[in-house]
């Protein structure tokens, strides 16, 4: 059966009254045991065992909790039920399966009689066990009442284990074995000599003078040291760590002390593979990712893996100074901020002691008001001397000291280095911009924290391309920006608008300017509203008035890409400029009739009929257009008669004929349509849909715009010709269909029920189910009653039937009448 098939039955069972899903049930009991076996992952058999043969278990079954049934399951302590609960992979959703392994074993080993030699079978539970032999299913081994079990996992896992564990599993073991089994135990050990001494020295003779001892339990248990590691999540979690498998946080109550002792035992991170999910790897990185690790511990994983230790754990200060493999670099931009914002280090220290001064400048959090408070009372010493700020620049990348020496050197005169009185080697603004490179970052983020005094004092000294940086990447106050602008021109406010995703406020600041080379630039700009772009093309100011559509735009159309940009070329198309629709009627074909009127009526609008002359002369219109158009250019109403044809060219009557002039390329149609600034005429869409006129064809595309009025929503359900996408999801989440819609009209009715479903899938916003259910349940009274063969046949049908879920109840109805 397939996925679908186990919907329909779920369905058909949820809604038959229960004395006709019982009968259903018997009649589709091999349907039914392969749905269950699907959804919980078993053996139709092992399914059969456990459902037994009454119908209502077999569909209480199927709207059960799955885990929860399995769990059911394996409380039985069945061996064969237990086995098959090993191999499950359940389906929670009916689709993804998923293994239910590490709830499941440790109910079936609790529940297990060891003593039931079924167990011990080959290709049993416990030979699955010791063939598996990963770390938590060997945990819970050693958990359980097998002495079998417990012995393997313990020599395992020995060199995992603390102590204590270790002495646990070998007095349950002699408890299991009424003191018998721990010289097997030793016995078994010893046959083995890769497993050495389990990673405890001092554990084999204990197990020996145990075997010899009068109580083996009392004498294993004396030696145990009292509440350590007696919490089982403990020493799960241990394990995991030692096997490279988590966990991310520390359990509830883990003594640090008992972590500290296993450290020394055996350093986390010597572990050696004994477990097949073994993963190599630090497992300090995973130790010190928990809260509150100590700092030794910390530092022990620093000198491991420096880097990967700052990017996981809370480093001391003391890491940030000592000498390490690190790269300096990756280490202080994974660890300052994370640390100065928790409180952990100080911004005073880090700036005063923290080296190098560059990679500190470009790793604080300078969203962090403190740390800008810090440095920015450190730049008080550079005062508004533009000489001090181009020295300090000068000097970023070559000072090995801290921001703290560096601002001092810079500051000091006693010293026969070069100090700066202009801008070291200068750069040309870029295009399109770049962020800074090399020192220019770390100054740009200083140079923001200095006083707004100081930056209107040394920002004229900038070079071309600190000022766009500052600008585009920066955010300085208005009047430094104005002392940018002031000190540097129009060139300033150009680099500025070379750069995407500037925000709104500087979007809006460099669109107030109305200059053409700036808004040459930002018309590439995709965040650039398509209205901004429709106002620059029409050569509309933003201060007020109009003038002719400067030559840096009439540029960028000459450049764009029609294939790509074909909708920013248009957003001309009513502009009138005469530069503008040249490049329009030169470069882009426009397919709708009333199109190539607008840009005619605008451009004489603006330019009179001698403008319309040259577009004319281009030679790039129809035939027929053209010689329509220039017997109106010496008459006195010409344009009045152009705007008449016009609107005829724009009525719904004209703009439906050219939606239907080919059915083969609907789809096209539509999106030309649409990509030519006009909408469809949604009124005589629909009366040619009601009138049976609509090609067919257009459903499809029509459905799937977010304007599509419910009257062709409902005539695209009907149609098999539409495909059942995301157009009907998205009608019914905007409310235009209801899911009482999609049973009625949606054909073929396999489609409806798995729309339907889908609308159930859809989360917290899906739609209510209620109604469409009870609609379901009442045609079903109405033509299946209580005949269990009916509903049957309806499932039968299903798969192939063509018409809607109504119809196909009536007719699974007609033919079981027909054919009792």
């Amino acid at each position: 059966m397939t996925d679908s098939s186990h919907c329909a039955l779920r369905l058909a069972l949820s809604l038959a009254d229960p004395a006709t899903a019982d009968a259903l049930a018997e009649r589709l009991r091999p349907e039914l045991l392969a749905a269950l076996a699907y959804r919980f992952g078993l053996p139709e058999e092992a399914v059969e065992h456990l459902v037994g043969a009454e119908p209502a278990r077999m569909r209480a079954a199927l709207t059960a909790d799955p885990e929860e049934w399995l769990i059911r399951a394996a409380e039985l302590g069945d061996p064969t039920v237990g086995r098959a609960l090993w191999e499950a992979r359940y389906r929670p959703g009916w689709d993804i399966p998923v293994s239910a392994r590490d709830r499941l074993l440790p109910v079936i080993l609790s529940a297990a009689d060891p003593r039931d030699e079924r167990w011990y079978e080959d290709g049993g539970l416990v030979e699955a066990i010791e063939d598996e032999a990963d770390a938590p299913t060997l945990f819970f081994a050693l958990t359980s009442g097998f002495p079998r079990l417990i012995g393997y996992a313990t020599a395992m896992l020995g060199p995992y284990l603390p102590p204590p564990v270790m002495l646990d599993a070998a007095a349950a073991v002699a408890e299991l074995t009424d003191g018998n089994g721990v010289a097997s135990f030793v016995r078994g050990i010893e046959t083995i000599p890769e497993l050495g001494d389990l990673g405890h020295p001092w554990f084999l003779d204990v197990l020996r003078q145990a075997a010899d001892a009068p109580d083996p339990v009392a004498f294993l248990r004396e030696r145990r040291p009292a509440g350590e590691w007696t919490d089982p999540a403990h020493v799960r979690a241990l394990l995991a760590l030692r096997s490279g498998n988590g966990p991310t946080v520390r359990p509830d109550g883990l003594d640090w002390e008992l972590i500290r002792r296993e450290h020394e035992r055996l350093p986390f991170g010597q572990e050696t593979g004994r477990t097949p999910d073994f993963r190599v790897g630090s497992r300090l990185l995973r130790l010190v990712r928990w809260e509150c690790c100590p700092a030794d511990l910390v530092m022990d994983g620093f000198r491991e893996a420096p880097e990967d230790t700052a990017r996981s754990a809370e480093l001391p200060f003391e890491a940030l100074t000592m000498p390490s493999k690190a790269n300096r670099w990756r280490l202080l931009a994974d660890a300052l901020g994370p640390g100065i914002r928790a409180g952990r280090l100080s911004a005073e220290r880090v700036l005063a002691e923290v080296t190098p001064a560059e990679a500190v400048l470009v790793s604080l959090p300078y969203d962090h008001e403190p740390t800008r408070k810090a440095l920015a009372d450190l730049l008080g010493r550079l005062g508004t001397d533009p000489v001090n700020w181009l020295t300090c620049y000068a000097r970023i990348g070559r000072t090995d000291g801290s921001v703290a020496d560096l601002i001092a050197d810079a500051c000091s005169t006693d010293t026969r280095r070069t100090r700066r009185t202009s801008w070291p080697r200068p750069s040309a603004a870029q295009f399109p911009a770049s962020p800074p490179e090399n020192t220019r970052p770390a100054f740009l983020a200083m140079f923001q924290c200095a006083s707004e005094e100081a930056q209107i004092a040394v920002v004229p000294h900038f070079d071309a391309r600190a000022v766009q940086h500052l600008l585009i990447y920066g955010d300085p106050p208005p009047a430094v920006r104005e002392a940018a602008v002031a000190a540097h021109g129009v060139p300033a406010q150009v680099a500025m608008a070379a750069a995407h995703g500037l925000g709104d406020e500087k979007l809006e600041y460099l669109l107030d300017l109305d200059e053409p080379a700036v808004d040459a630039l930002l018309f590439h700009d995709p965040d650039l509203d398509p209205s901004e772009r429709k106002r620059m093309l029409a050569g509309r100011l933003r201060g007020g008035g109009i003038r002719p559509v400067p030559g840096e735009l009439l540029a960028v159309l000459d450049d764009l890409s029609v294939s790509h940009d074909r909708d920013w070329l248009l957003a001309g198309l009513e502009s009138g400029d005469l530069g503008v629709a040249r490049r329009i009627v030169d470069r882009v074909r426009l397919h709708v009739p009333a199109s190539r009127l607008r840009l005619l009526a605008a451009v004489w609008e603006r330019g009179g009929p001698d403008a319309v002359r040259e577009i004319l002369a281009m030679d790039r219109l129809p035939v027929t257009l053209r010689r329509q158009t220039e017997k109106l250019l010496d008459a006195p109403d010409g344009l009045t008669q152009l705007r008449d044809r016009l609107a005829e060219e724009e009525s719904p009557a004209k703009l439906l004929a050219y939606l239907s002039r080919s059915a083969l390329h609907a789809e096209e149609q539509v999106h030309r349509l649409l990509g030519e600034g006009l909408e469809p005429p949604w009124s005589a869409l629909v009366a040619a849909q009601n009138a049976g006129t609509l090609p067919a064809g257009l459903l499809g595309p029509l459905a799937e715009l977010p304007d599509c009025p419910r009257g062709l929503l409902l005539a695209a359900l009907t149609s098999p010709a539409v495909p059942a996408i995301d157009w009907i999801h998205d009608a019914v989440k905007s409310g235009k269909l209801t899911p009482v819609d999609i049973l009625t009209h949606k054909a073929p009715a396999r489609d409806a029920l798995g729309s339907l479903r889908r609308c159930g899938d859809s989360g917290p916003d899906a739609p209510g189910l209620e109604p469409v259910r009870e609609r379901a349940a009442g045609l079903a009274r109405e033509h299946l009653a209580a005949d269990a063969e009916a509903w049957a046949v309806c499932l039968q049908l299903l798969p192939t039937f063509a018409g809607t879920l109504p119809e196909l109840l009536a007719t699974a109805g007609a033919v079981t009448r027909v054919h009792p």
